[in-house]
């Protein structure tokens, strides 16, 4: 199911008026739901050796951006947060770190301490999350506020309401601008699959993130009845895919909400491998956002390692 945009003329044009970017966006081929979701459920049956387990576990393990986003969060959380990502298993120096820890602005600071002279980033969610409902001057003050307070990327959400009343410029420029702000922090630009109703839109979605910079395409919030699945996370790999063959530009995918066990990230796994390639195999251009499959992928590991599985205290309750 290709992805690649029906026009010839320069990527950059695209952008050059509301117009001519409705036009791209609608230009792009029709999403095959049912093709889509055969394929990405095709690819979740794929079997896998216990060797390829094994750096399947670890690789997932590496690709996770451990996240607490309540409002009853605390600095003593965020800094045990930050620690589990520095040392996942503290009886195994062999565990990979994760990829990142991810709070709210106010919890940037904190984390960054705890997570100090390790390689775990810190993330933080901006721009009026969840819902994104707030004056674009308020989404630049809360980029700025975390940026400062020493956030290593930026994870802001669409104007979803703007989105689907096809005004598609007014989300560019959004993005543009939130891209600015965040300065040298790597920007995640969040679609809320969940909301944008169907398969086309988030191939629109997807394409008009890259457009405006986005280093990150990530799927949900976490905080709607539906977030991550193989199939929309398929499909926003392929546009990855075919934004890098137009332009030459690799940009990252963060599948994050409802991945909650191994079978599941291994899954997540063969679909990047099956759809971007090796490529994408890495920490710097695939995460996981998440809290609880840490735990499951943890007890997988010492199941592989030991052939049993470990009691209930064997790791931290998020």
């Amino acid at each position: 199911m290709p992805t690649t945009a029906p026009t010839a003329h320069a990527l950059g044009d695209v952008t050059a008026s509301d117009s001519t970017l409705r036009r791209f966006l609608h230009g792009l081929p029709g999403v095959d739901a049912v093709g889509l979701e055969a394929r990405a459920a095709s690819l979740g049956t794929r079997s896998i050796k216990t060797t390829a387990k094994a750096y399947a576990i670890d690789l997932a393990i590496s690709m996770v951006d451990l996240t607490t986003l309540e409002g009853a969060d605390t600095p003593g959380k965020v800094r045990a947060l930050g620690a589990k990502a520095v040392r996942p298993d503290p009886t195994d120096r062999t565990s990979p770190s994760t990829a990142a820890v991810c709070v709210y602005p106010d919890m940037v600071a904190t984390a960054k301490e705890a997570v100090a002279g390790s390689s775990v980033k810190v993330a933080s969610v901006a721009t009026a999350f969840p819902a994104g409902r707030a004056a674009l001057a308020v989404k630049l003050a809360d980029v700025r506020d975390a940026v400062a307070a020493g956030a290593d990327e930026i994870d802001m959400v669409i104007d979803r309401g703007a989105f689907l009343a096809g005004n598609y410029m007014k989300v560019h420029d959004e993005i543009v601008a939130v891209k600015e702000a965040s300065g040298a922090a790597r920007l995640k630009v969040i679609f809320e699959t969940g909301e944008l109703s169907t398969y086309d839109n988030i191939r629109r979605a997807s394409w008009l993130g890259m457009l405006a910079g986005a280093d990150f395409i990530k799927t949900s919030t976490g905080k709607v009845a539906v977030n991550a699945t193989p199939a929309n996370t398929l499909l926003m790999l392929e546009a990855v895919r075919d934004f890098r063959a137009q332009t030459g530009i690799q940009v990252g995918v963060k599948p994050a909400g409802g991945i909650r066990t191994s079978k599941d990230a291994v899954k997540f796994l063969v679909i990047v491998n099956e759809t971007a390639g090796e490529d994408w195999l890495d920490n710097h251009w695939f995460r996981f956002g998440a809290s609880s499959l840490l735990n499951d992928l943890l007890m997988q590991r010492q199941k592989l390692a030991t052939g049993r599985y470990s009691g209930p205290d064997y790791v931290t309750v998020d």
